[in-house]
């Protein structure tokens, strides 16, 4: 009888060393912190705004919540007030009348007069977030499955592109199943959206694909992008640091792993930037005519992979779910370069496979030639440049 005691005392102190075990290591992974410009944890209130539009925002939310507190008080304290104090066990007796011109015209006029009250707050607040003139910088912001296209089109950066795309590294920790415990998991990106402060910033918004949303709650933007439609947003950042937004439209599968990361420098740190990337930008401009090294082109080919290619087809080329893998695929491993060459540029939207015609030639030709050589891919076959301009005739 004692064993049995003993042995059931052994198993109950093993399932709870267990249990604290698993709790000890819950609690580790959730050891996050509030992100600067993100979201905090066991958030309940708006975003910390940083433009005069999203603190209006907030303000008009805190006044609607206190209209809609006081109507309810109101309402149910009369109520609940009538129901105490006229109920049948302390001899009340129901009044007889038919109608009150005084109440009839209270019932209409002071509901008239909240509505009033409260639209008028709130439609300066939308005709300011419409109101996209006179930007001192407008980008194109295009959502794609599933990463951001920027486009710089007016003003100081004018000419400006790039792709946004989530951190290789968090998107290998989310698909381990053991996510890193970090402030901005899943919101980091390769090539952050860079704005001045203090300038007036219009957005512009549309889709290659399917619907997408940019949203930045910090700057209390949240904006549509639909394909074959161009809608636009505005903001003005009024402190300078990095602040996090997500796709806000139900795009896909891939759909929690477009995050925005817009980073807003001061004016003298933009400018730097805007040099840097024009010489970033120069130098991509190859010569198409150029005959490349086969080493040359595959060691290009992998950064052009690892920045576009990786997140779907995996780093090891192996693809994942519908996504096809690269490694041993006939296209890759085909003699005829066109076939690849023509996936790559045109896409595969039946198989989820965007046009990437945005990429130079050059570009294009090395992540070619880095697929047909990596992996169990021993090809030994070279595509150049010109080939690539052929293909786009």
């Amino acid at each position: 009888m004692n064993a049995r005691v003993h042995s059931a005392s052994r198993g109950w102190a093993q399932r709870a060393a267990v249990a604290a075990t698993a709790i000890l290591a819950t609690g580790s992974a959730l050891a996050v912190n509030d992100l600067k410009g993100g979201p905090g944890v066991n958030q309940l209130n708006l975003h910390e705004p940083v433009t005069r539009i999203a603190s209006d925002q907030m303000w008009l939310h805190n006044f609607m919540l206190v209209v809609c507190l006081v109507i309810f008080v109101a309402v149910f304290g009369v109520m609940f007030y009538s129901i105490f104090k006229h109920r049948k066990s302390k001899g009340a007796v129901s009044a007889n009348f038919h109608e009150s011109v005084a109440v009839e015209i209270a019932w209409t006029v002071v509901p008239f007069l909240i509505v009033i009250g409260m639209a008028l707050p709130a439609t300066k607040v939308v005709v300011a977030m419409k109101d996209t003139t006179n930007a001192d910088l407008t980008i194109k912001a295009t959502g794609y499955q599933w990463k951001w296209g920027y486009d710089y089109l007016k003003g100081e950066g004018e000419g400006i592109g790039f792709l946004a795309t989530l951190d290789t590294e968090q998107r290998e920790s989310s698909n381990s199943g053991h996510p890193a415990p970090v402030d901005n998991y899943l919101l980091k990106v390769d090539n952050p959206l860079v704005v001045p402060v203090d300038k007036k910033v219009r957005i512009i918004t549309t889709a290659n694909d399917v619907i997408h949303a940019w949203m930045v709650p910090a700057f209390g933007v949240k904006q549509d992008a639909i394909p074959g439609f161009v809608r636009d947003t505005w903001f003005r950042a009024e402190k300078v640091g990095d602040y996090y937004g997500q796709c806000a439209e139900l795009c896909g599968k891939e759909h929690a792993y477009m995050p925005i990361h817009v980073k807003v420098v001061s004016a003298q740190d933009y400018t730097a930037w805007v040099d840097g990337k024009k010489k970033e930008a120069a130098a991509k401009a190859d010569d198409p005519s150029k005959v490349w090294e086969q080493a040359a082109l595959i060691a290009r080919g992998e950064k052009v992979y690892a920045a576009n290619c990786a997140v779907c087809h995996r780093p090891d080329g192996k693809g994942a779910g519908p996504v096809k893998p690269l490694d041993a695929s006939a296209v890759v491993l085909s003699d005829n370069h066109l076939d690849q060459i023509q996936v790559v540029l045109n896409g595969r939207l039946d198989k989820g496979m965007p046009s990437w015609k945005q990429l130079s030639d050059t570009e294009i030709a090395a992540v070619v030639t880095y697929t047909k050589n990596s992996w169990s891919n021993k090809t030994g076959q070279t595509v150049q440049p010109a080939e690539v301009v052929a293909a786009r005739k």
